[in-house]
This record gives structure tokens, sequence and C-alpha cells, in this order.
């Protein structure tokens, strides 16, 4: 793994210095909070200093090169950087169910899930622990950690925050939500997404690149963009993959998703009322012919 040449190197511990320096005055997600977490203050996001995990668990359920027939050693980080109307995992992300730990004992959850046998450590929602997660590699790596690191995330990033993790990561696996503005705020309360998502997936790519596989199968670095298909195409599918295409190429590997259905407070959002049509995912799935991105999964 990369980030064993920069634990070696010592450039691993300057890392965290500077991921920790951030959270005295927290700019690690687009909301710009400044608040002091290293003193106990929160922000948009809720999360204090220490992490918050809801579990971490073997997850068969990913993307087939993600999981893999041993599973993904899935750690679910509590609280969220968006406020998604409709998200399924609401109880972690808005209600922040959970457990606190130390960075020691993140590092001990990700030596478990090695030694059960997991193709890679899926660190979900985990922008807003980047520092704690820094940490806990850096304890982890001297007790034989060297599993994969697959950053899964709603994509709503920083592209100097995700400098630091160059070299660290080696799957990125972000959401596209919106190709515009409004729905992006009212939807999800994220002002400027579709910029700030582009260029925070530019940055994945230029770390990570597309997908590759090993000779099982497996994933072992690269780039895969989740996109969610919205009701009254809400979340300006097409223009995503046109983008996508356009700018990454068409080896981009995307899995489209169409299990959306009102959870949370979707019920009661106008727009977001109903389960999405058949005939909404299957304009999405003709757009990816038209754009020829042929490289990833659909869900029947």
């Amino acid at each position: 793994m990369r980030y064993i040449d920069l634990f070696q190197s010592g450039k691993l511990r300057e890392r965290v210095r500077e991921a920790y320096a951030r959270l005295r005055s927290c700019d690690l997600c687009p909301h710009d909070c400044r608040v002091d977490r290293i003193s106990g203050a929160t922000g948009f996001c809720r999360a204090g200093l220490r992490p918050k995990i809801a579990s971490a668990t073997i997850h068969r359920g990913e993307e087939p090169p993600i999981s893999g027939d041993r599973g993904s050693g899935t750690i679910f980080f509590s609280w969220c950087t968006l406020r998604c109307r409709f998200c399924q995992n609401f109880p972690i992300s808005q209600m922040g169910n959970g457990e606190e730990l130390t960075t020691s004992g993140l590092a001990e959850r990700m030596l478990k899930l090695q030694k059960l046998g997991a193709h890679n450590i899926n660190l979900v929602t985990p922008g807003h622990y980047l520092p704690q997660i820094l940490a806990a590699l850096l304890l982890a790596i001297p007790r034989g950690f060297s599993l994969p690191l697959l950053w899964n995330s709603n994509g709503y990033e920083k592209e100097d925050i995700l400098a630091l993790l160059d070299g660290i990561v080696d799957i990125y696996l972000p959401d596209m939500k919106y190709s515009d503005e409004e729905p992006a705020v009212r939807y999800s309360s994220a002002p400027g997404y579709r910029d700030i998502n582009r260029a925070a997936i530019r940055e994945m790519f230029r770390q990570a690149g597309h997908l590759s596989l090993d000779d099982d199968g497996i994933a072992r670095r690269g780039l895969i963009i989740r996109h969610l298909v919205l009701p009254d195409r809400a979340a300006g599918s097409r223009e995503t993959l046109r983008w996508i295409a356009e700018n990454l190429g068409t080896e981009t590997h995307i899995s489209l998703m169409n299990q959306f259905f009102p959870a949370y407070e979707a019920a009661k959002t106008p727009g977001l009322q109903r389960k999405i049509t058949d005939r909404e995912y299957a304009e999405t799935v003709e757009a990816l012919d038209e754009y020829g991105l042929e490289n990833g999964w659909i869900q029947e």
C-alpha cells in the first residue's frame, strides 16, 4: 500500500498534524463553519473531536469489485456534512446514532475487519472525521494494517482537503448527486454542490485514476461514481453523465442507482414524495448508452 511508504518517510505523521490543525477553525467541508472542534465546539455536521461510528462490519452488498467474495470492511461514521431530506440512513447521518471512539479504538476496528478477511476498509461518510481517520491509520500500520482504503463519500468535499489523502486512499466511491443549484440547496442544504462536487471528483480522479482490478476482480485502486436517480429528473442525471463522459472519459465506472424511495423527510417534501418510475430510471440508463459510458452497474 502506498500509505506505508508515507508512514515510513514520516509524511503520514505530517499529514495528521496538518489535518488536526484545521480542526482549530474547522474548514474540512464546504460549509466552512470555522468552529474550534479541538475545544469541543460543533458546526453544521455536528461532529465533535472524537470519531463516532454507527457500526464496523463486513458488508456484502456493495458493488461487486468492492464486496468480492469476502465482503467489504465497512465503517459507518455518524453525522454528515449534508442534510438530505431523503436520506435512507438518517438515524446515522442526521440523528447521530453511534458510539464515540478514540483514534486508537478506530484503529482497533480497522485491524479487526482486516483479521475477519475484508477486501478493504470502506469508510462511509468520512469527510468530517478525516484527521481522526489519518491518526487511526498512523496507529494501525505498525500493527500490521495493510488493506486498501476506500473513501465512500457524498462528494461535497474540498480539493485541498482531499489533497491530504493523496497516496493514502486507494479507491474513491463518491456520489454525484446534483447538476443544478436549486435542488442541491432545497433537498440537501448543499450550496454550490455541482461545482464543488465536480472539482472534488477531478481531484479524486487525479489521485486514483480509472478503476483497476486484481486477478480476482477485486478493486485495488481507482474511481467509481455513484449516482442516485431522483423523481422528476431532480438530480439532473443526463447532465451529470454527459459531464463525466466529457471530463473523465467513457472508461469511468458508474454505479447507477434506482433505489430512491421517500425516506426520512421526503414524504413531506414536494418533489420527493414518490418512488422513481421505471421510465425515469430507463431514461437514465439510455443516457449511459448515449454518452458511451459502458463500465459499471445498473440496478434492475
